[in-house]
């Protein structure tokens, strides 16, 4: 083989690239335009400028996510990015199901009517978003936990991604939700924020007011590798957190013992950071492995090894429940779990948190954000 032939596929990728993501683009937005502008066949004061909105959007919305999401840009670009972003899903969605609804109502009223239920389910999205979340209660038996860690109150938040929309509030807020539970341990499973520290410092601060009877622990996420990882890292120890970088404690009470165990993120080790990638071996070195083990993994993914260690009880993130509908059935092929507890072996169970803030389109439609309240049960109580 020749070198030109061996290069020749590496030079067609940026093109094979180029064009799927022309195609999604013009899917995503030709769709609603036939459903809302075109097949409706409206007179020509409405058609002719609704056609140029359509298209004004078609070369944007690349463009703005390019730009908006490139490294030292601003965060007004990024907002408009995201929003338009979500806007447009949702007017995909549901001008796909309209399309089907064509077949007993006219193209017109399709129109109207997913323009409306669009414009509600933005509207809703973003109350859902921007609020504080709701408490999850989850109660969880495990069947090694003795007697003196029944009851045992673990907050699981996720997923916080402080970032261009200043919610630092909401911040404030998900703190004061979380310091009326009265929890024993608090757990973050990464994806803290976008940006850098400096740029998030006022979000993240209620994190250090955090309060735990036992521990407050954290691991990383993916998103923490996208950006400013170590400088988070710093962060979190500077707000009295511990980081469980592949690595366990113990938390004692009423003379029963419980292993806290972390690992990084499944895509740590692409960061460049030496010592950064998961690895549950190292994590679980000097544990009594008669003792049960919570482990944090950011992603539901990570659970194979987990089971194959016999992890008690896994608790991750990083799937949002799918954040904006239907999208979580395409979370489902890349992760065994968007939401929920699992049991996935006869001693391994996996709780999966639709998380506590969200990413990209400040839009959450049909996957309400979450702080998770789970109380440990031992059976021998």
């Amino acid at each position: 083989m020749t070198t030109s032939e061996a290069t020749r596929p590496r030079s067609l990728r940026p093109l094979l690239v180029t064009s799927i993501l022309l195609t999604v683009v013009a899917l995503l937005v030709g769709v609603p335009w036939w459903t809302l502008v075109a097949s409706p066949h409206w007179p020509a004061p409405v058609l002719l400028p609704a056609s140029a909105l359509f298209a004004a959007v078609a070369v944007a919305l690349p463009l703005l996510m390019f730009l908006g999401h490139a490294r030292g840009r601003g965060d007004s670009l990024t907002i408009v990015a995201d929003v338009l972003l979500g806007v447009v899903w949702v007017l995909f969605t549901w001008s796909v199901i309209g399309n089907v609804l064509r077949l007993v109502l006219s193209a017109r009223i399709v129109a109207v009517g997913v323009l409306a239920v669009s414009v509600v389910l933005l509207a809703w999205g973003f109350h859902e978003a921007m609020r504080v979340p709701r408490v999850r209660e989850v109660p969880i038996t495990l069947p090694r936990l003795g007697p003196g860690l029944d009851g045992t109150r673990v907050v699981l938040l996720t997923d916080t991604h402080y970032g261009p929309i200043d919610r630092s509030r909401w911040s404030r807020g998900v703190t004061k939700v979380v310091n009326s539970l009265g929890a024993d341990i608090v757990c973050h499973t990464g994806d803290i924020a976008d940006g850098t520290v400096d740029q998030r410092r006022e979000q993240s601060a209620p994190l250090g007011e955090v309060e735990a009877g036992l521990a407050r622990v954290y691991v990383t996420g993916n998103h923490e590798y996208y950006g400013d990882a170590l400088g988070w890292l710093a962060r979190m120890d500077e707000l009295g957190w511990t980081l469980l970088h592949n690595t366990h404690v113990i938390v004692e009470r009423g003379g029963d013992r419980l292993v806290l165990a972390g690992i990084d993120d499944a895509t740590a080790h692409h960061s460049g950071h030496p010592g950064h990638r998961a690895d549950l071996d190292v994590a679980l070195t000097g544990a009594d492995p008669e003792l049960p083990v919570l482990l944090l993994a950011h992603q539901p993914k990570q659970i194979g090894k987990a089971e194959a260690a016999g992890v008690d009880l896994q608790l991750s993130g990083h799937t949002h429940g799918g954040q904006m509908w239907p999208f979580t059935h395409l979370v489902k092929i890349d992760q065994p779990s968007v939401q929920g507890l699992e049991r996935r072996t006869e001693r391994t169970q996996l709780y999966t948190s639709r998380g506590t803030g969200f990413w990209g389109p400040p839009f959450r439609v049909f996957a309400p954000s979450e702080i998770t309240l789970i109380t440990l049960r031992s059976p021998a109580s």
